[in-house]
């Protein structure tokens, strides 16, 4: 692995000798006591990574000379650290940590969704079996990971989560649902989100056609423009708003988690809080040697911005996590892929790598092959858990977690064979392991805040706004026009696909 050419203090961190890891042990026997740490249930290993005392010193110099703690005060404080768009970004305040007129507003929020639950449960809308959830991108990737990762726990509706446009997803979703007992959650910071909209509309027209009668009165609007939903026909006894300052990548914790908290229980939920809030005085409160977001962000820095690594691997042996690469793909990509600081100046240095990953023992079927002797080396994140989410068979167990600590060491050590080349494995390739006790609500809470905290950390080294996306609206923009105007003034590419599929409408 070589170091991209860069300027200031990264050219002089990529400077420092790089260790061999097949022999780090030996070098540093104290690897572990400085590199693993263990915080809310989970515990964090990165002596498998190419960190050494050295480039520790030098990452907390450049967090230093990026003012993390003051950038890391002010996130809890509810400044704008948000600059391009003027905005708090609040999502810690949601769990009880953060300005003290926020946790308020959030736990005055929190109460209206409970009590709304409490309605439900007691029959106040009927009888509900299902809960269909309509959202995209932060609004329905949140509350599906939950969902799915705890559901094990007992979950006491079916609960439907569609996010894309795409007509069969919502067929499918409500293929085994009675609409007569089916309640709609609509989720969109805005309300004007056109696909969750437009899935919306479709769901209302189901309700219909079956003949329900009022089907208004069975949705459930989650936003931060609650008007909106009033104006479009939701009751405002059944509109839970949350606040401006909260992201829709980062919005889980907020109403956006009502399926969560109605399919699992206001106490699963209260749980996941909690779990998140320890996170948050982890970070807030931990020197920069012990602070497991900024440690994670140090190895980000490392293989991304100084080796120039494009890809980020993770691995969740737990069939629970299964959606926890697609969750941080949104959170990590669409916070930390920039090109550009704060005050608008080019960034120095690559930015976000490409996050990807899948389930492990599927992926070592799948992909591992090039993570062991392919020429692009990404570097590895695995996650387990201690207990399993089974009853069945404890072998079962047992081989997912032996495959899991095999892959890792087997990255590391790699293997010679000089006869046959095609065998040898160059070793030396890094890995990150997070080992939870077991994917409960709390330790799923203090799992998701550690990324989003690492997500932000990230950001503060490079100088960028983790906060924002204007990346995201310049392909709207172009969909909208093409509705709205035709296919008028595109290149001859564009114009033949148009044509081609939708007959130059």
């Amino acid at each position: 692995m070589t170091s991209p050419a860069l300027p200031g203090p990264l050219a002089a961190i990529a400077a420092l000798p790089q260790a061999e890891l097949k022999s780090i042990f030996t070098t540093d026997p104290d690897r572990l006591s400085k590199l693993v740490l263990t915080q809310s249930g989970l515990r964090f290993d990165w002596s498998k990574t190419h960190l050494t005392d050295d480039l520790l010193a030098a990452f907390q110099a450049l967090a230093k000379e990026q003012d993390f703690t003051a950038w890391r005060d002010a996130l809890f404080a509810g400044e704008a650290v948000n600059n391009s768009e003027g905005r708090a970004a609040e999502h810690p305040a949601e769990r009880g940590e953060g300005n003290a007129e926020s946790v308020a507003m959030a736990k005055a929020l929190h109460n209206r969704m409970r009590a709304l639950i409490d309605a439900i449960e007691a029959g106040a809308l009927g009888e509900v079996r299902h809960i269909l959830h309509i959202g995209i991108g932060g609004s329905a990737l949140g509350p599906k990971l939950i969902v799915d990762a705890l559901d094990g726990d007992g979950v006491r509706y079916d609960v439907g989560i569609v996010s894309n446009v795409d007509g069969t997803a919502l067929e499918r979703a409500i293929e085994d649902f009675d609409p007569h007992t089916t309640l709609i959650a609509i989720a969109s910071k805005t309300f004007t989100t056109s696909e969750t909209m437009l899935n919306a509309a479709s769901a209302i027209n189901w309700m219909v056609e079956a003949g329900v009668e009022d089907p208004y009165g069975k949705v459930i609007a989650l936003t931060a423009a609650p008007e909106k939903a009033m104006e479009w026909g939701v009751d405002e006894t059944r509109v839970l708003p949350f606040a401006e300052s909260v992201g829709g990548r980062y919005s889980l914790w907020s109403s956006i988690g009502f399926p969560a908290a109605l399919a699992l229980g206001w106490d699963a939920f209260e749980s996941l809080l909690e779990g998140a809030a320890a996170m948050d005085r982890h970070f807030r409160l931990s020197d920069p040697s012990e602070n497991a977001p900024l440690i994670a962000a140090f190895v980000d820095q490392y293989y991304t911005r100084v080796l120039g690594l494009q890809t980020r691997a993770l691995f969740a042996y737990d069939e629970r996590l299964a959606l926890l690469p697609f969750y941080l793909q949104q959170l990590e990509m669409e916070s930390n892929g920039k090109s550009v600081t704060r005050d608008g100046q080019p960034v120095e240095g690559p930015s976000a790598p490409i996050t990807w990953g899948g389930v492990g023992t599927d992926a070592q079927h799948a992909v591992f092959q090039l993570l062991h002797q392919g020429t692009i080396v990404s570097p590895v994140e695995f996650i387990a858990s201690i207990e399993p989410g089974h009853a069945l068979d404890p072998a079962h167990h047992r081989a997912l977690l032996v495959n899991c600590f095999a892959q890792g060491a087997a990255l590391m050590r790699g293997k010679e064979n000089a006869d046959d080349p095609a065998r040898a494995y160059p070793g030396n390739r890094p890995s990150t392991t997070i080992l939870m006790d077991d994917v409960t609500p709390e330790a799923l809470g203090a799992l998701i805040a550690f990324y989003e905290h690492r997500t932000f950390a990230n950001a503060v080294l490079m100088g960028i706004n983790p906060f924002d996306q204007f990346g995201v609206e310049l392909g709207k923009e172009i969909a909208k026009s093409i509705e709205a105007n035709g296919p008028t003034g595109f290149d001859p590419s564009t114009m033949a696909l148009i044509d081609l599929a939708l007959g130059g409408e």
